[in-house]
């Protein structure tokens, strides 16, 4: 009996002395990522840009100068707004939101089929994010089916692939591998939500072995990558693809995966240069490690994002980077957001480039949704009550 009592009262400290450590942890990231300004409650902007993005047609790649136009499909920029919507409605239980981005993607199984992207590109296949979102939300098998098509077909070669596709899948990497930064989200996400949905652990797996080949081919000795082999500039939004996928991937990742240390190590490395080469408003720019370039939007966020990750799941000190975050998301959201809602600055869609100066000559646009992307993400990182 005494023995029953004892262990029974060994119990109740354990569980008190777990819960004083929750609370204490709470309450050191409430200092960094509560009670914010008025324009940067996360909250209200995780609506307004959400709003925002139901207010609007398709786009054609996020460029808000086209949307006059018919867009030729679900392109990527949108399929990272619409992700970041239905993660933050969850977040928030705003299930009126929830509803009406649910309603928005109907269409897409009846007249609006044709706007389905042809799972043939890495930038196609994170189109699967989405209905594998909803089938965890509602269950629904339809969106299961159609979200594992997107995730399966990455790694399913085509019969007409070219010789450089045969030897990437030869040696079990997705056949869609190009080492651009770009693809460690389209990659990983679409993996990594496979994985939640499925439980079963060859999509992360498969991701993770995927990434550890750009960690190699791309990352600078300092943290921070190239945008490509053939491009040695470490610019801000491809840079930041890398940041969010490993942080989307690291959090998914079980703790015994063999090549979980690497991918930490690869991310810690990153977050400590990119907190050197923050300005000092609080913003990243263009080209991250150019100090005459512009600041940017995308990429801001996306480190943002990444790094609020990072204090909440306890990877990186709460101090040091919760107050690099705040910096940024205060910044971000008084300063670059219009009324509309619209994300101003923003890296217009950007290929391989070959000089310094078409970084700096990209165009700064308004409203593009390759920024009001990542910004609604991190309203989810900052209202989310689990990551």
């Amino acid at each position: 009996m005494r023995q029953t009592r004892s262990r029974n009262f060994n119990q109740i400290i354990c569980a008190k002395a777990l819960i004083f450590l929750f609370v204490l942890q709470a309450n050191s990231q409430q200092k960094y990522f509560k009670d914010f300004p008025a324009k940067a409650n996360p909250e209200k902007v995780g609506v307004q840009i959400t709003e925002r993005f139901l207010s609007r047609p398709h786009s054609t790649y996020g460029n808000p100068l086209k949307m006059h136009l018919p867009a030729p499909q679900i392109t990527y920029p949108d399929v990272c707004t619409w992700l970041g919507g239905f993660w933050f409605t969850k977040a928030t239980n705003n299930k009126e939101l929830f509803n009406k981005l649910e309603a928005r993607f109907q269409p897409l199984f009846t007249n609006e089929a044709n706007l389905l992207p042809k799972p043939n590109h890495v930038d196609n296949n994170v189109f699967g994010t989405l209905p594998l979102e909803l089938y965890m939300q509602t269950k629904n098998q339809k969106y299961l089916d159609m979200g594992m098509h997107y995730a399966n077909t990455q790694w399913e070669l085509p019969q007409d692939a070219k010789a450089s596709e045969k030897k990437w899948a030869d040696g079990g990497y997705s056949w869609q591998t190009r080492i651009w930064l770009d693809d460690m989200f389209m990659i990983t996400s679409i993996q990594a939500q496979a994985f939640r949905a499925t439980k079963d652990v060859k999509y992360l797996n498969r991701a993770a072995k995927e990434m550890t080949v750009y960690l190699d081919s791309i990352q600078l000795p300092n943290g921070l990558f190239y945008h490509a082999p053939a491009a040695h500039f470490s610019w801000g939004r491809g840079n930041g693809w890398m940041a969010v996928g490993m942080a989307e991937l690291l959090r998914a990742l079980p703790e015994n995966n063999a090549d979980r240390p690497k991918i930490m190590s690869a991310y810690l490395k990153m977050m400590a240069t990119l907190k050197k080469y923050q300005a000092p408003d609080g913003m990243w720019r263009q080209v991250i490690d150019d100090e005459t370039m512009w600041e940017e939007t995308s990429s801001t966020a996306m480190f943002t994002y990444a790094m609020i990750v990072g204090v909440r799941k306890g990877w990186l000190n709460e101090k040091e980077y919760g107050t690099v975050a705040r910096k940024a998301w205060i910044t971000l959201t008084t300063n670059y957001i219009d009324e509309k809602g619209d994300v101003t600055k923003v890296c217009e869609g950007t290929n391989i480039g070959n000089s310094s100066e078409y970084y700096r000559k990209r165009e700064g646009l308004t409203g593009d949704l390759h920024g009001q992307a990542p910004v609604l993400w991190c309203a989810y990182a900052l209202t989310a009550p689990k990551l």
